[in-house]
């Protein structure tokens, strides 16, 4: 039996990202700018334009543009009801706002609202509570990728595996074993060079140099129960800027893969 949606949710932030307003709205409000910091995304850029991004094999959440005005204002809904498995009049759809504002110094404020209407189900709460969390380091990839790679279209790279466990043991052990140091550190990750930009709570950026440029985001969550109990989720995603980048990655997207699920968890 379906519930009227009437419990109001919203999440509201704002970040200061470096360009011009003209760059950040690239960024934010095209395909190939959100692709390259944020999901592989398809998009019809224009107000009432269809909007699809992909979330894993087989997972995504299609949505529509419902403001364009460039380069100020982008706003998009998705269908909630349908990303979740519910009945469509259980959940409004979820809405989300960026709004540009020019700084001195070259720098852009960039206020980002999300906001829908549930029926106060317990797994709603969570939901939004870990938004959030889930969301706010992809615009550590916007700040990165606007300060050193504005305009330019990215390849990615994706690697996951699931494993028995507490998902700060499994963050620890990825952490070891990649020597991932603090912020600052040049590393060298698996025959990659680069600089860790940002060391978060079970989340690290990395800006790569050699062979290939880009940025490689490493985390580390707990999944669901539909997943299992007591399992966890290692992840590697990157985003490489060179015309050599669809090679790398058909050559080492499988062997990440194959690293990620021969990792071993102490019990």
């Amino acid at each position: 039996m379906s519930t009227t949606p009437t419990v109001p949710y919203r999440l509201e932030f704002s970040v200061q990202v470096p360009g011009t307003p003209e760059q950040v709205w690239q960024a934010i409000a095209t395909a190939a700018g959100m692709s390259a910091w944020f999901l592989p995304t398809q998009m019809e850029e224009r107000e009432g334009g269809s909007l699809h991004f992909t979330m894993g094999p087989e997972m995504g959440s299609d949505g529509q543009v419902t403001g364009w005005d460039p380069p100020r204002r982008f706003a998009y809904e998705e269908d909630w009801a349908a990303l979740m498995g519910k009945e469509p009049d259980e959940l409004s759809p979820l809405t989300s706002e960026f709004l540009v504002e020019a700084q001195s110094g070259g720098t852009c404020i960039v206020r980002v609202t999300t906001s829908g209407f549930g029926t106060g189900a317990d797994w709603e709460s969570e939901f939004w509570d870990d938004m959030g969390a889930n969301w706010m380091p992809y615009f550590d990839n916007l700040r990165l990728y606007l300060s050193h790679f504005p305009g330019q279209k990215a390849t990615q790279l994706e690697a996951t595996a699931s494993h028995p466990g507490d998902a700060q043991a499994l963050w620890s052990t990825l952490h070891d074993a990649l020597r991932l140091g603090d912020e600052g550190t040049t590393v060298e990750i698996r025959g990659a060079t680069g600089r860790v930009e940002r060391a978060g709570e079970r989340q690290a950026l990395v800006r790569l140099t050699a062979p290939v440029p880009g940025m490689l985001s490493i985390f580390a969550y707990g999944e669901g129960e539909g997943a299992g109990e007591g399992m966890a989720m290692a992840g590697v995603r990157a985003y490489l800027f060179s015309p050599d980048a669809a090679d790398y990655v058909r050559r080492e997207e499988p062997a990440w893969q194959a690293w990620l699920q021969e990792l071993t968890v102490p019990a």
